[in-house]
């Protein structure tokens, strides 16, 4: 987690591809990656937990909260992030729920200029996307 975080910071962008697992890269785009990463100033990282990951594990949790600024505001993003060992590596699998089911998408990823699933009319960017 400590490495993707980096990446953020440092605007590794292929390495935020490469720790990714197979079905996350499905999903990756590098502009929303960048667009992201460089609209935010980056203020720390907090490991507050992890469950499994160690040499004779396949898949592990770090719940963690990323600190960042945008905008003059600052934000935390807290999450439980699932990693599994792919071809000896590990790799950034999604969210988890608390009740450890990973979170999955189930429909089409929306796009920041795409117009609000919420019917407001605006681009998601400056709608519900604002947040986050």
């Amino acid at each position: 987690m400590r490495s993707r975080y980096t990446a953020y910071v440092r605007r590794n962008y292929e390495h935020l591809e490469r720790t990714l697992s197979r079905e996350q890269r499905k999903d990756f785009n590098p502009a929303d990656a960048q667009r992201w990463a460089e609209s935010s100033e980056w203020l720390g990282l907090t490991i507050a937990h992890t469950t499994g990951g160690g040499p004779q594990d396949n898949e592990g949790t770090v719940t963690f909260t990323a600190h960042f600024r945008t905008d003059g505001k600052d934000h935390e993003h807290v999450e439980i992030g699932r990693f599994v060992r792919e071809d000896g590596q590990w790799a950034y699998d999604g969210q988890v729920e608390t009740h450890g089911v990973p979170v999955r998408r189930a429909t089409p990823k929306i796009g920041r200029n795409d117009p609000c699933p919420c019917g407001s009319g605006k681009k998601y960017k400056k709608c519900c996307g604002a947040a986050a």
